[in-house]
């Protein structure tokens, strides 16, 4: 039967996956047999209808399977054409089908292309041999041939040359968003050497990049058309400050050389060495000015410098000092001086030129604080709303990726009482990494350490150099990847580990996200200090502080579930309840300090004893409660003895001698004995009470009262008695 269900399932599989295929070999199988009929046609247009709609929702170049979909039934449906139209395989179209295979064969891979072949030449032989032609003729076999060479050349020549135009396209791309970073970067918008791979900051600098272009030349237009000139111009100096580029120009003018000037070439040197304004006239066809290709077409010439302050000094206070940023150059073609107010005027474009740049600055730096803060925000969210250790640690981890792109990530924990590190977390595509988790190693001088004693994030630069660095230990090494920063977890000045992420990206923790990070690793902190909190909390308000076990609040609860669970499912349940016989002896006669020593030595025995599955609390004093699921009374009653036994065999050593006491032992089963707790544990204490009367250290199992003309019998005195109280 199991065979027979698989087997419906992979014929179902097969037919929804290839019901286009097989309704394109129906078609096919048709156009053999009957020939291109009207019927067939029809058939031939819904066959096509389904297969392309399908193709259009799957997005037919998503697998192999869909490609062949496609391929076939064009293939198919331009055989059905040259029957219908010409009659025949030989006609003026019949090369339509070499277009067709070439086409599916550059835009398909090659498995399509080598599959659509073998299906083209078998369709037509078939369609050939229906005809009554002769299939190992000279014109069928070269038709198979070329049908070949067809698939073959568009797949290597075709494919190729897509891939190549796809890596210009790429390679233009690549070269736009430089120049968008180069300009953004000599703005002052992205800092030197930073890399952002953000979409939405890409598109942030693209448009704050397109804002100063169309306010710049805003202002130069409306120069040039004041003051009647060829050409105005801002030159912006690159962040190296070696070159000036034309940032945005306003020219009647068409031999305008755009590529970056020296800024040491002709008067824009002047300019820009004594940072004063430069006024020429009478030029000369001979003399050069840098921003035209050719020679010079103006006859009068200024250059204005703008400046931007720039801070000196790592003291306090840091000493402000004007520079030279850009150049504005206004010329004409008359030979007319600029007079003083033309000047002016240039200068106070020029000004507002500079104040368009600061303004788009002060905007994306506001846009990236507001980005920042939100990424904040939500990780202080998702952060607050954690309540386990491995919660905080996940939240943390996931923040940390909203805010800068990484490929490894792990936290370790600090013990400062051992001075030991422990690796908590470790988040990898590398399994050997994952590995990490759990790993412990001794303070060394390691990165890891190092960044928890100085209490500062390394590397500097975020730089990882696996030479001559070492992030955790030697015996733990980290992969080789050129991105690294450990940061560290702080709470009130005391280090609780480290939050440490490597990048495959060079670059990957720039000052862009290095503070940000740092202050999410403050965030972490305090929730990972508070996930432990509660932790402790937690296992203070449900475990006996003496011997570790549940206390009585605890097995309340859970015992109740247990209950719930075995009734559900049907499952049998035992109650032990154990007491230390003569317990208040031990106290009055060796001490309280001996009394505990006693407790714990029969919660280790409960302990070892005990299955995984059961529950094992301290319900007060010397009392001890054992939950056994899917148990009955045998079983419990073997747990019983064997308690039992271990104790009474074990001797504490103490200050005054060793000391042996032996333990009583109540047993009742679920359903027979109760079907809630708090009956049940009612029949195990009475059972206990049985074993406590009848002269202690026995068991003794809780059964129904029997009728009351039938007497008790008394308990047997043996050291292993058995009774079953009603």
């Amino acid at each position: 039967m199991d065979a027979l269900v698989r087997t419906f399932f992979v014929l179902r599989v097969v037919a929804s996956r290839g019901a286009g295929l097989l309704l394109v070999a129906a078609f096919a199988a048709a156009l053999v047999t009957v020939g291109s009929r009207n019927e067939v046609l029809a058939f031939g247009g819904v066959v096509a209808l389904f297969v392309l709609v399908r193709a259009v929702r799957r997005r037919w170049r998503e697998s192999v399977l869909s490609e062949l979909e496609v391929g076939t039934l064009l293939a198919t449906l331009v055989y059905a054409g040259l029957l219908g139209l010409e009659g025949g395989l030989d006609g003026l179209l019949s090369a339509s089908i070499f277009v067709l295979i070439a086409w599916m064969a550059a835009l398909s891979r090659p498995a399509t292309s080598f599959f659509l072949a073998l299906f083209v030449s078998g369709l037509e032989g078939a369609l050939r041999h229906r005809a009554g032609m002769e299939l190992a003729s000279a014109g069928f076999l070269s038709r198979l041939f070329f049908v070949v060479l067809f698939a073959c050349e568009s797949a290597v020549l075709l494919r190729a040359q897509a891939a190549r135009m796809r890596h210009l396209a790429r390679v233009e791309v690549d070269e736009e968003i430089g120049k968008l970073r180069d300009e953004a970067r000599s703005y002052r918008l992205l800092g030197a050497g930073e890399e952002r791979a953000a979409a939405r900051e890409e598109r942030l600098e693209r448009s704050s990049v397109e804002e100063i272009h169309q306010s710049v030349h805003y202002a130069l237009e409306l120069l040039r058309r004041t003051l009647g000139l060829h050409t105005a111009v801002l030159l912006w100096k690159n962040d190296a400050g070696t070159h000036f580029r034309i940032s945005e120009l306003s020219s009647g003018a068409e031999d305008v050389n755009d590529a970056p000037i020296p800024v040491g070439d002709g008067v824009l040197a002047v300019a820009d060495r004594r940072a004063e304004a430069v006024a020429m006239e009478g030029l000369r066809p001979s003399y050069k000015v840098p921003y035209y290709a050719g020679s010079c077409p103006v006859r009068a010439l200024a250059v204005l410098p703008i400046f931007e302050e720039q801070k000196e000094g790592k003291g306090a206070p840091a000493r402000a000092q004007s520079a030279v940023r850009g150049l504005l150059a206004i010329d004409r073609l008359e030979n007319r001086a600029f007079t003083k107010e033309e000047q002016e005027l240039a200068a106070q474009a020029a000004r507002y030129c500079h104040r368009a740049i600061q303004n788009e600055r002060v905007f994306l730096q506001l846009e990236r604080a507001k980005v920042e803060q939100g990424k904040l925000y939500r990780a202080a969210q998702a952060l607050g709303a954690a309540q386990s250790e491995q919660e905080v640690l996940e939240a943390g981890v996931r923040a940390a990726r909203e805010i800068a792109s990484f490929d490894l990530a792990a936290v370790t924990v600090f013990d400062d009482a051992q001075k030991r590190h422990e690796v908590v977390a470790a988040l990898g595509t590398e399994p050997a990494f994952q590995e990490l988790v759990g790993a412990s190693f001794r303070h060394n001088t390691g990165l890891v350490s190092m960044v928890v004693q100085n209490r500062f994030p390394l590397p500097y630069r975020g730089e990882f150099d696996a030479e001559h660095q070492v992030v955790l230990t030697k015996r733990f090494p980290w992969p080789d990847l050129p991105s690294l920063l450990v940061l560290p977890l702080m709470l009130r000045d005391r280090p609780l580990g480290t939050l440490i992420l490597g990048s495959k990206r060079r670059h990957a923790f720039g000052d862009s996200v290095r503070h940000t990070l740092e202050v999410l690793a403050s965030h972490l902190a305090v929730s990972l200090s508070n996930a432990r909190m509660v932790q402790k909390l937690e296992t203070m308000a449900t475990t006996d502080g003496l011997t570790g076990l549940l206390n009585k609040r605890a097995m309340l609860d859970q015992g109740a579930q247990k209950i719930e669970a075995s009734s559900r499912f049907g499952r049998k349940l035992s109650l032990l309840v154990t007491d230390i016989d003569h317990f208040k002896k031990v106290n009055d006669t060796y001490g309280h300090d001996v009394g505990d020593v006693v407790i714990k030595g029969l919660g280790d025995i409960l302990r070892r004893q005990k299955r995984a599955t059961d529950l094992v609390a301290r319900f007060g004093g010397e009392e001890f409660v054992v939950v056994c699921e899917q148990t009955d009374e045998a079983g419990a009653w073997l747990l019983a003895e064997r308690i039992r036994e271990e104790l009474g065999r074990t001797n504490f050593q103490t200050p005054a001698g060793p000391v042996n006491v032996t333990c009583s032992i109540g047993i009742a089963t679920f359903p027979e004995a109760a079907r809630d707790w708090d009956t049940l544990f009612k029949a195990a204490d009475d059972a206990l009470y049985v074993s406590k009367r009848g002269g202690r250290n026995r068991c003794t199992l809780w059964h129904q009262r029997p009728p009351a003309s039938v007497p008790v019998p008394a308990a047997p005195k043996s050291s292993k008695p058995s009774r079953r109280v009603g």
